[in-house]
């Protein structure tokens, strides 16, 4: 990696020491545990840091990915050139307005979940489990157990590469599968509304505790993963697939189809992007095969193998 002295100087006029670093692992920043260093990783606490940064950014010609908590990528083992922002607890505020909840990009799904039901917010009871933050879940149109963000997202604001500020409704959002239009324009996420419906503080709890019991049950929650490795296939369960061609505990390295959950690429320990590239190409290749199906990783890779 090759410094640059003057976009390290110009940064750290912006930003405090906690909020960034170099050459930093990004197997710390990830749930899966795996990936190389970035160049150089930002944690920003307002639009107005993410706007600096990335006018900075744009001055310097610095490649640039965003990331929300790291829940659903896989940082390939030479790391990430360029600028990386990741949106963590400095940008995860929230506040109440009638039935709409605002909240930094970064706040947790859960703990956004869970904000709602003490306000008597019902709607958000099936985001409960799912391990990202909300910037991320609306980038990816995150969704569980009949739910999804495009059902509760009214607006984004946004910062785009120029350093605009842009506001969008949930129309403008292009939500799909697993699918939102920040997904072609690059542009960071950085509050996030969502409209909820009055609702039974009790009964909105008692559904959410049923929700986290049930995916304890069946996900391997106590192993490093990225979340459900693959897209659903039309027509059929990727975790269905997998397992009827025998591949439930087939390691490579040290990457696992989960035993609990053939849906899930977990890390036993050790394992790197490679492992986890070489089983999924495995994967792909006995499913279709036998199947005749044909498998697409739902997990956002990103970096230099």
């Amino acid at each position: 990696m090759q410094l640059n002295d003057a976009f390290i100087r110009d940064i750290k006029t912006i930003l405090k020491p906690e909020q960034f670093f170099i050459d930093e692992p990004m197997y710390k920043h990830t749930t899966f545990k795996i990936g190389g260093p970035a160049d150089y990783l930002i944690f920003p606490s307002s639009a107005e840091e993410v706007v600096d940064v990335f006018g900075l950014v744009e001055k310097y010609s610095i490649p640039l990915t965003v990331l929300g908590n790291g829940s659903n990528v896989l940082v390939l083992d030479g790391g990430i050139r360029g600028v990386v922002v990741k949106f963590n607890s400095f940008l995860s505020a929230m506040r109440q307005a009638g039935n709409s909840i605002f909240t930094g990009a970064g706040a947790m799904l859960r703990d956004v979940s869970r904000y709602a039901a003490a306000c008597g917010l019902t709607g958000l009871e099936f985001a409960v489990g799912i391990p990202g933050s909300i910037g991320g879940a609306v980038f990816m149109n995150a969704g569980a157990y009949d739910g999804e963000m495009k059902s509760v997202v009214h607006s984004v604001r946004a910062v785009a590469l120029d350093g605009t500020v842009v506001c969008y409704t949930a129309q403008e959002i292009g939500f799909g599968y697993r699918h939102s239009v920040f997904q072609e324009n690059g542009q960071a996420i950085c509050e996030v509304e969502v409209q909820l419906e009055p609702g039974e503080p009790a009964a909105i709890e008692e559904k959410m505790a049923g929700l986290t019991k049930r995916r304890e049950k069946k996900q391997p929650l106590e192993m490093p993963s990225a979340g459900s490795t693959f897209k659903r296939p039309t027509g059929y369960f990727a975790g269905t697939l997998i397992e009827s061609t025998g591949l439930k505990g087939f390691c490579v390295g040290g990457a696992q189809i989960s035993s609990k959950h053939a849906g899930f690429v977990v890390n036993t320990g050790g394992a790197t992007a490679a492992d986890v590239l070489g089983l999924i190409k495995e994967v792909q290749r006995r499913v279709y095969e036998k199947n005749g199906v044909k498998l697409f990783p739902e997990v956002r890779i990103l970096g230099d193998e």
